[in-house]
């Protein structure tokens, strides 16, 4: 989610994060909660052009990707056991959910193709996802994180959210909005599952990234720790929302986070989730400074870190799109299919607005039923701008660039 100026704003974030009804550390999956709502925040200037270089075999004007692509097999950070995403130690997960459930996709190897999606897939913003025993569990932006599910990737159920109200720890919300949390995201090691999310406030660099586990997904509690893991103050020159966290082939914890000022930050995680000493790494910048939601990936060889750039939550107005670029290291530095460092404003381009779908962005990668798939929020047109769950195929050129169908 972006923290710079901007209009009415829905958000949404990677990862996979879980969210239930309940108390900060209590709930099942709730079964009242909201569907996410709409934050009125600032004026948001007119985004200018990502520029980059757009992805081979990718589709920037319309609404399908026509585009072939290699083998895919992206390995996502902190998957659950039975997740398509990356564990530590790169396999490239498992199906998960049975193709008996009406396995998603479109059964061919032909080109990369959206789905179909129906049920609770509107007022979506900053989506993250994640599977636990062939159950799709899909976090987003909202009252106290909003939460759906799926057996399927096609029919989506909303959940509750994570918390009846935000954790008692927490200042830097709005006070007309107090209990929205923004861009949560998922990941799975050292035996639980770990929820990040942002508080925060439109405009503000007042904002802290929290952390809740749970050992099950679909059973058991959320339990908050009751402190920040990274704050940041007007006093910095980066802003502490839009958290990633993910493992590197190694093993290692790692978590991105930043929105517009300077960029994309990275910061170590211990073992047990908590920030691991001073080290502060900066990963992408841009001249208009509009670029966010950090989701990295690791595919034959390479990091992959993707980036939503320009200006999201404008409905049909929208000039988000989703750029990437790849590292050898974690750490970078990370180029574009030119080589411009994405430090530099580099970066090469996955998706931007179609003629119905305006404003992709905000995306998660998820690993399943053989494939992968690029999970973003997206603009109706069709509906008056309403912010829209989108889930298309993902497959990779043979020099190793995303393709991805959509938007």
């Amino acid at each position: 989610m972006s923290e710079g100026l901007r209009s009415p704003v829905w958000l949404m974030g990677p990862w996979l994060v879980f969210a239930c009804q309940g108390s900060a550390d209590s709930n099942g999956l709730g079964a009242g909660g909201t569907a996410g709502s709409d934050h009125a925040g600032g004026t948001s200037a007119g985004g200018t052009s990502a520029g980059g270089t757009s992805a081979a075999g990718g589709n920037t004007t319309g609404d399908t990707s026509s585009a072939g692509g290699g083998a895919s097999g992206a390995t996502s950070a902190g998957a659950g056991p039975t997740s398509g995403g990356m564990g530590s130690g790169g396999a490239s997960g498992s199906n998960g959910a049975a193709s008996a459930s009406g396995a998603a996709g479109s059964g061919s190897s032909g080109p990369p193709v959206s789905l179909d999606l129906t049920g609770a897939i509107t007022q979506v913003h900053d989506p993250d996802i994640i599977e636990e025993n062939g159950t799709f569990y899909l976090f987003s932006t909202g009252e106290g994180v909003q939460v759906r599910t799926s057996t399927d990737l096609h029919a989506w159920t909303s959940a509750g959210q994570v918390f009846a109200t935000k954790p008692a720890w927490i200042t830097t919300t709005a006070a007309s909005d107090p209990n929205a949390l923004w861009a949560p995201e998922v990941a799975y090691f050292g035996g639980k599952y770990h929820l990040y999310y942002a508080a925060s406030s439109f405009g503000s660099q007042s904002s802290c990234i929290g952390h809740a586990t749970r050992t099950s997904l679909a059973t058991g509690n959320w339990t908050d720790l009751g402190a920040a893991t990274i704050c940041s103050t007007a006093a910095d020159n980066w802003n502490a929302i839009d958290p990633h966290p993910f493992l590197d082939e190694a093993g290692h914890g790692w978590l991105a986070l930043g929105s517009f000022w300077t960029g994309l930050k990275l910061i170590r995680l211990d073992d047990n989730g908590n920030r691991d000493g001073p080290d502060f790494f900066s990963l992408a910048t841009r001249e208009n400074t509009a670029v966010e939601a950090a989701f990295i990936v690791f595919h034959a060889g390479y990091y992959y870190l993707f980036e939503s750039v320009d200006y999201c939550c404008k409905g049909v107005n929208s000039t988000y799109k989703i750029m990437v670029g790849r590292a050898a290291s974690v750490t970078g530095p990370y180029v574009d299919q030119s080589g411009t460092a994405l430090s530099s404003g580099g970066g090469t381009l996955v998706l931007s607005s179609g003629t119905r779908w305006i404003g992709p962005g905000h995306n998660a990668i998820l690993h399943t039923f053989g494939r992968d798939y690029n999970v973003y929020h997206s603009y109706d047109a069709e509906s008056g701008g309403t912010p829209t769950l989108r889930i298309s195929e993902m497959d990779w050129s043979s020099d190793g660039w995303p393709i991805s169908a959509g938007p």
